[in-house]
C-alpha cells in the first residue's frame, strides 16, 4: 500500500507539472511523459495492481489510438490537432491503468475540455489544450479505481 501511496503522489506531481506546461506552451515534453509510462509499467511489475500484460496493453493501446486520431485529424484538416505529446501521455495513462479504464479517463477528459471549450470560447481560432484534461481525468480514474486502497469502501 505505501508504494501506491508515493505512486500516487508522484503522479499528481508530474500530471500537475504536465498540465501547466501544457496550457502554458500548448506542449507535453518527453521528459514527462516517457518517464511516466516507463512507471507504470514498473508499478505493474512490483504491485498487483493490474498485470504487467495490461500495462504494456494500454500503453500501446492509448498511444495508436491517440496516434491514428492524430494522423486521421491531420489527413484532413492539413494541421495538427492532436499531437504526439497528448499520445504518450495517454499511453502512460494506459501503462498506469490498463486498457479497460482508457474509455473511462477519455470520456472525463472530453467532457470536460467540451464543457470548458463552450463556456469560454469566442473566438473559433482559439486552441483548446487537451493535455490538463487528459491529466485532471487521468489522476481521478486512478484514484477512483483504487477502491479499497485510496478511497474508504
Amino acid at each position: 500500500m505505501l508504494i501506491i501511496i508515493i505512486a500516487t503522489s508522484a503522479l499528481a506531481a508530474v500530471l500537475a507539472r504536465l498540465a501547466w506546461v501544457d496550457l502554458r506552451t500548448f506542449r507535453l515534453p518527453n521528459i514527462y511523459t516517457v518517464p511516466l509510462i516507463g512507471a507504470g509499467l514498473v508499478l505493474a511489475l512490483v504491485t498487483d495492481r493490474i498485470s504487467i500484460g495490461a500495462s504494456v496493453a494500454g500503453a500501446l493501446t492509448g498511444f495508436g489510438l491517440f496516434w491514428a486520431i492524430g494522423q486521421f485529424y491531420f489527413f484532413r484538416h492539413g494541421q495538427e490537432g492532436l499531437g504526439l505529446g497528448d499520445a504518450k501521455l495517454f499511453a502512460a495513462t494506459g501503462s498506469w491503468l490498463g486498457v479497460g479504464l482508457l474509455p473511462y479517463v477519455l470520456l472525463v477528459a472530453s467532457l470536460g475540455g467540451l464543457v470548458y471549450a463552450l463556456i469560454t470560447r469566442r473566438n473559433p481560432d482559439r486552441r483548446v489544450a487537451f493535455g490538463p484534461w487528459l491529466a485532471c481525468a487521468f489522476m481521478v480514474v486512478w484514484i477512483v479505481s483504487a477502491g479499497g486502497v485510496l478511497l474508504p469502501e
